[in-house]
């Protein structure tokens, strides 16, 4: 290889004139571009004719994987390796052996190599991770991680074989030099390493993927999975601002994730309406015929009529004896069986899913009466409107079961019940015109006094001087 490249160089230098020059060295630095530019045009037919040639293959069959495995970036990269190799092996032949050049030479060489493998593995490690993320089982994994890491690895073994190359050490004292090094190394390193087995974590257990709705409230999180990577997880907000949380946070910490709620094809109501206990009472005769007119009730309140008069019988509690004694129906359980039977018949609900109504426990704000069912769509816009319409029907028909809702007195209350004490206080101040009023009210302080009148009264006779004085009682105006 030597001879030839010699006989190469001698006939390139006698045909540009510097044959004389030879013993300069001339000669062995022109052998040294010659097999450059040859590895330049290997490279360059490689993936002219190779490249070309495996892509035409591969679109032909059936198979999908193979696009991935043999895409073009791969084969490209294979053919810089091969390229590269090439370069090693010739190169060092143009030089003297033991000399520094060839020692510099190729060190250099072979560092070119490792980066042209350290690709190679790059692109392949893609090309792989595409392939998996294609498969059904791992479609929307947090795979990114793990190709990551993966990279991570590649590229770590690479700069280990390099720096070796470069200072003339083996592997294996570099590492051990680096021993009192680790805890820098670690801590410089902490995020990528807890998010690699943050990331294995995450896609074994199957605990998030992107496209998933979670919720992270001490993060300020409630959106949808975008992204997870290496380090971070990107989660988009339902107010599109954007948060990310290294992988650890979610394996480490409690997060809530949404995906399981819309798979199961029904999303929760759980709401409450306070009731005022004061106007909880129990049932008339009249009450109980006024709610038959209901067509959901009619059956349940003559079904437990009918159980209240029978046990009432075999207690011997007669009809006209106090409420308290024995079972009656009260206003508040009729609502009660009134709201289920509206959930079941005329509410979008899941009928494979719990569906109740229950009482809370009382408070100082009334007794609250909850409403827990699950709607027959997981879509969000959809599932607002459900639980909205539910309450504005709620809140509605409270009142004709001789029902309050509970609520806190507002502003026009306050106004309402001040005008209503000021008209109060008018009517009783209002002054006494009767004449021989015996109620016993005196006058006001600042009232004018009674007076005795002795003038006639318009279009009347002139008073008898012997007849006693008629006495008129004439109450001035209230003060103001």
């Amino acid at each position: 290889m030597q001879t030839l490249l010699k006989h190469w160089t001698d006939t390139l230098l006698k045909w540009m004139g510097l044959a004389s020059a030879a013993d300069h060295g001339w000669d062995r630095w022109v052998a040294f571009l010659l097999v450059v530019v040859l590895a330049v045009v290997f490279d360059y037919l490689c993936r002219l004719l190779f490249v070309r040639g495996i892509r035409k293959i591969v679109e032909r069959t059936k198979v999908r994987w193979d696009d991935e495995l043999f895409s073009t970036p791969v084969l490209n990269h294979s053919c810089h390796v091969l390229s590269a190799i090439l370069l090693s092996f010739v190169l060092p032949v143009v030089f003297e052996n033991e000399s520094e050049v060839r020692v510099i030479i190729t060190r250099l060489v072979h560092v070119y190599l490792i980066i042209a493998v350290f690709r190679f593995v790059n692109a392949l490690l893609q090309a792989a991770f595409r392939i998996v993320a294609q498969r059904p089982a791992w479609q929307n994994k947090p795979i990114k991680g793990l190709r990551q890491t993966g990279q991570g690895i590649a590229l770590l073994i690479s700069f280990i074989l390099i720096v070796s190359i470069l200072i003339d050490k083996p592997p294996t004292i570099f590492l051990t030099s680096l021993g009192a090094s680790a805890a820098i190394l670690l801590l410089i390193f902490r995020d990528s390493i807890l998010g690699f087995v943050s990331g294995i974590q995450l896609a074994a257990n199957n605990m998030l993927k992107v496209g998933d709705w979670i919720s992270v409230p001490k993060y300020g999180a409630d959106g949808t999975v975008e992204e997870v990577s290496l380090s971070t997880v990107k989660i988009r907000n339902w107010d599109n601002t954007l948060v990310m949380l290294p992988p650890y946070t979610l394996v480490s910490e409690s997060f809530q994730n949404w995906h399981a709620m819309q798979l199961s094809g029904g999303r929760r109501v759980m709401r409450s309406v306070s009731i005022d206990m004061t106007s909880v009472k129990f049932c008339t005769a009249e009450m109980l015929a006024r709610y038959r007119e209901i067509d959901l009730i009619r059956d349940y309140i003559d079904q437990t009529e009918l159980k209240v008069e029978q046990y009432n019988a075999a207690h011997g509690i007669g009809v006209g004896e106090r409420r308290i004694n024995g079972l009656h129906q009260t206003n508040l359980g009729v609502f009660r069986a009134y709201l289920v039977r509206y959930l079941q018949e005329e509410v979008p609900v899941n009928k494979n899913m719990t569906l109740m109504v229950r009482q809370l426990q009382p408070t100082e704000t009334g007794l609250p009466m909850q409403l827990y069912f699950f709607t027959a769509t997981v879509e969000w816009i959809a599932y607002e409107g459900i639980q909205s319409d539910v309450f504005d029907h709620v809140l509605a028909v409270i009142p004709a079961f001789d029902l309050r809702v509970y609520q806190n007195p507002s502003g026009s209350d306050l106004l309402a019940l001040r005008e209503r004490a000021g008209a109060q206080g008018a009517v009783q101040d209002a002054p006494k015109d009767t004449p021989g009023d015996t109620s016993g009210n005196t006058p006001k302080e600042g009232a004018e006094p009674m007076r005795k009148s002795t003038e006639p009264e318009p279009g009347g006779d002139a008073p008898d001087k012997n007849a006693p004085e008629k006495v008129t009682e004439r109450a001035s105006a209230p003060p103001e």
